[in-house]
């Protein structure tokens, strides 16, 4: 009898198909679901008849007490290396297993630069006036070249967004809780002396660090207050790392020039949240991670992790 896999939050409906899962085809029947549990109930119920799960990136929590209610659950795959929902005790606890995968930096630095390239030259408002009869040019664009990016964060997906900035000609500076002059000296951008300071002084800002106790709503309404009027504001790394009503008062009141989000607080977003419908906002939905490329990466190595746990010696495991 075969072990069966769910495969969660596979929105594209591409997971079975973008990896060869042949190599384990005989062994584990897999069933991909296209939509969201939304709280722990829905997916208690949904998991209870599966052995293996593979979770997306950290849309999923798993913590104990939804390990607790899985006691068929035996694998648990997520996408990166790195996962901060999953209680890691409470799975070894219920004899689970917890495998990773590799994740590229390369598509969230290039959906980074998107976000800011649209909010520079108003590519939504524009494309949308030109299809529907508007007015031909309506908004002037902000130059990159001589700007200043401010970087908080400069870790392999923050030095990668600097590069980019550089080619641009623009001023690249950068500031996080423990970042070092070698470091900044190594990717070739500036040290900015303190949080406020790279604040205060950027054209656009964009945020590149892990979430932790240490970064949560490290930019408040006091933050938020030092941007200039024309600066903008990037966030393609964690919602949290924002006070998302700062946030949005900051956009409602047009004390900045706008932000380009890619996360949220609650994901996927509720249809009558307010960050659906906020102005100067370019929002796109967590794509972050969201390429042919990493995709591929993610469901080829979740197969080598469920063949190589069947086998009897796993491999990249979490926790």
């Amino acid at each position: 009898m075969r072990l069966r896999c769910a495969v969660l939050d596979d929105f594209q409906d591409i997971a079975t198909t973008i990896a060869d899962w042949s190599p384990v085809r005989d062994r584990v029947e897999v069933t991909s679901f296209t939509g969201h549990f939304a709280t722990e109930d829905e997916l208690a119920t949904a998991l209870a008849d599966f052995d293996i799960a593979v979770t997306l990136r950290e849309r999923v929590p798993f913590p104990g007490s939804l390990l607790d209610r899985l006691p068929r659950l035996r694998l648990l795959v997520a996408s990166g290396m790195r996962n901060s929902v999953i209680d890691y005790a409470a799975a070894g606890r219920n004899g689970v297993t917890v495998c990773g995968t590799q994740s590229s930096a390369v598509p969230p630095v290039e959906l980074t630069w998107a976000l800011l390239l649209g909010l520079a030259r108003g590519l939504v408002t524009e494309h949308h006036a030109l299809r529907t009869g508007g007015p031909w040019q309506s908004t002037v664009g902000a130059d990159l070249h001589g700007s200043r990016l401010g970087l908080i964060g400069l870790g392999r997906i923050g030095s990668r967004v600097a590069a980019v900035g550089l080619a641009f000609g623009m001023e690249v500076t950068a500031w996080s809780p423990h970042l070092t002059r070698e470091r900044t000296d190594e990717v070739g951008v500036e040290l900015a002396s303190s949080k406020e300071e790279l604040l205060r002084t950027s054209d656009f800002v964009s945020l590149h660090l892990v979430l932790g106790e240490s970064t949560r709503g490290l930019l408040g309404a006091a933050e938020l207050a030092l941007l200039k009027p024309t600066a903008y504001l990037v966030n393609t790394s964690r919602a949290a790392l924002v006070d998302q009503e700062a946030l949005l008062a900051a956009l409602r009141e047009g004390r900045i020039a706008g932000a380009g989000v890619d996360v949220f607080d609650t994901e996927p977003l509720p249809a009558d949240h307010p960050m659906r419908t906020a102005p100067r906002l370019l929002a796109t939905p967590h794509l972050g991670y969201v390429s042919r490329a990493n995709y591929r990466t993610y469901y080829t190595q979740a197969v080598e992790d469920i063949a190589a746990w069947l086998d009897g010696s796993p491999v990249r495991r979490l926790g």
